[in-house]
């Protein structure tokens, strides 16, 4: 449900058929939570920053993991506005964020991705014929996803880190044997010296019978 929009009646019970219809049509490959109308069954997020999409896609494993966000638009919602409320928040989760919009408005939901630097892994268009939607593939994004950068330069820079910090321990403790040895050898060498001063002689070495 649109936060910033109220939909017609007519317009919105055609949002939630294809909303319930998606759902239909994952299902088999999901565990799929729907927020048709007002209802807020699943949130992506926590407290005041949660929001409610559409749709969304999880592993049916015991972990549930998010895989995918799906927000239906209508002609109505394909607006600025809705892009920065909801397709901006949707594309910076590491899930895959899906739009599907009618097919007349293709044009400007990509033209506004683009212009407001959106990332939607899948555009849709969706179309009525008869009494059934027919949905159409129009766009799929081949960059890497803004959320699975970020995870790969922190992973990058926290290896980096180790390294630098394993190759500084190595060099402290090579070091430190460097400074152990030279202080024997200091030492032994005074020792010498001490002896040769004061005349010591060494002790002839008993022989064995």
């Amino acid at each position: 449900m649109s936060p910033i929009l109220v939909r017609p009646v007519r317009e919105q019970l055609e949002h939630d058929r294809i909303i319930r219809l998606l759902q239909a049509k994952f299902r088999r490959r999901y565990e799929a939570a729907i927020n048709p109308g007002n209802e807020q069954n699943a949130a992506v997020g926590a407290g005041t920053s949660a929001l409610y999409p559409d749709l969304l896609l999880m592993s049916p494993d015991r972990g549930h993991k998010l895989q995918v966000i799906i927000e239906v638009e209508t002609g109505e919602s394909v607006n600025h506005l809705e892009a920065l409320a909801q397709w901006a928040h949707f594309g910076r989760t590491r899930a895959a964020f899906h739009l599907y919009v009618p097919a007349t408005m293709v044009d400007v939901a990509r033209r506004l991705a683009e212009d407001n630097q959106i990332y939607v892994s899948e555009i849709w268009s969706y179309h009525i014929v008869g009494d059934q939607p027919r949905f159409t593939l129009v766009h799929r994004n081949r960059e890497t996803p803004p959320a699975a950068k970020t995870a790969k330069a922190v992973k990058m820079a926290t290896a980096k880190t180790a390294t630098v910090t394993t190759a500084t321990a190595k060099t402290v403790t090579a070091k430190t044997a460097t400074a152990k040895s030279a202080k024997a050898t200091t030492t032994k060498t005074v020792k010498t010296a001490k002896t040769v001063k004061t005349g010591k002689k060494a002790k002839p070495a008993k022989r064995k019978r």
